[in-house]
C-alpha cells in the first residue's frame, strides 16, 4: 500500500480544541480533520476523498498568546453602548482572549488515500503547494521539509531499516520526547504492549477523542443542517522501538499508526 510521507516543521500553531473557548486550547499534535482538510484544500478537493492518515511528532515547548477575538449574533443590531464595530448596521463586539501555542513543532504526517490511483495526485500537490501550507488556523504556516511517496506494509523492523532506538535524520539522526496519536484498538495488540529490547516501548498516554470527517444531518426543517463528527478513540503517548518490533510501517523504517 502505497503513502504519502510529509515530514514537517512549524514554528508556531494552535490545534483548538473543540470545547475550548476563553482561552483556546490547542492538541500537542493536529488531529486528524485538520489534516484530512489542509490534504483537500491544497488538493482544491470538492467532496470528501477517503484517506487514512497516521500523526506523529514532537514539539518543544508551549506558551500562551493573546489575540483579538470578534464576537457577533445573526441579525443583531448595532448598538453603540455594547458594540465595537458597525458592520452595515450589525454589531460586534471586538476583545482580547488567550491563546495556547505549540513552539518547534516536527511532524510525520502518513497519508494514505483509500483510493490507490489519487496517490501521485496528492503527492504532486504537496509537494508544489498552490499556496504556502498552513496546519492548524491560518497563520499557522507549515514548512514542508519533504514530501515523498512510500511503500507501507506489515513487517518486522530490521537493521536494513534501521540500528538501534527510533531514528529520525531531522534533528542529527535522533528524535527527542517522540509522540503519537496510536488508535486505542491497536494499544490492544501484543506487540504494541512489550516494554523490552524486542518491541515498543511506551509511556503514559492522554486519550482523546479526535474529529476525523463529518456528516451533514438535517434534524429539523427550516434549520441548517448540522455537522455530525466520526470520532477516532485514541492516545497521544510517547514511545520507542528496537529491532525487532512487529508493527506496520513505511520501507524507511517509520511507524505508521493509520485511522
Amino acid at each position: 500500500m502505497k503513502a504519502i510521507k510529509v515530514t514537517a516543521f512549524q514554528e508556531s500553531a494552535n490545534y483548538k480544541v473543540p470545547i475550548s473557548h476563553d482561552f483556546r486550547e490547542s492538541y500537542p499534535l493536529p488531529p486528524y480533520s485538520t489534516i484530512i482538510g489542509m490534504v483537500h484544500y491544497l488538493c482544491d478537493f470538492k467532496e470528501y476523498h477517503p484517506m487514512k492518515i497516521s500523526i506523529q511528532g514532537s514539539y518543544g515547548s508551549t506558551v500562551s498568546d493573546l489575540y483579538t477575538e470578534y464576537e457577533f449574533k445573526n441579525g443583531m443590531k448595532f448598538e453603540p453602548k455594547r458594540h465595537q464595530l458597525n458592520v452595515n448596521g450589525l454589531g460586534v463586539s471586538r476583545g482580547v482572549a488567550q491563546v495556547q501555542l505549540m513552539i518547534d513543532v516536527r511532524l510525520v504526517l502518513h497519508i494514505i488515500p483509500a483510493d490507490q490511483t489519487e496517490v501521485d495526485n496528492i503527492y504532486n500537490c504537496l509537494k508544489c503547494p498552490r499556496e504556502y501550507p498552513s496546519i492548524g488556523r491560518r497563520e499557522d504556516l507549515a514548512v514542508f521539509e519533504n514530501v515523498e511517496i512510500v511503500e507501507v506494509s506489515q513487517h518486522r523492523l530490521n537493521s536494513d531499516l534501521y540500528s538501534g532506538e527510533y531514528v529520525n535524520g531531522i534533528q542529527q539522526g535522533k528524535r527527542s520526547n517522540w509522540a503519537a496519536y496510536i488508535p486505542t484498538e491497536t494499544l490492544k495488540k501484543a506487540d504494541y504492549s512489550l516494554s523490552d529490547s524486542h518491541g515498543l516501548a511506551l509511556d503514559m498516554g492522554t486519550q482523546y477523542n479526535l474529529n476525523k470527517v463529518y456528516s451533514l444531518v438535517k434534524t429539523r426543517k427550516n434549520r441548517p443542517a448540522e455537522r455530525r463528527w466520526d470520532k477516532k478513540a485514541v492516545t497521544y503517548i510517547e514511545f520507542k522501538i528496537w529491532e525487532g518490533a512487529d508493527v506496520k510501517a513505511d520501507n524507511q523504517g517509520d511507524i505508521v499508526f493509520d485511522v
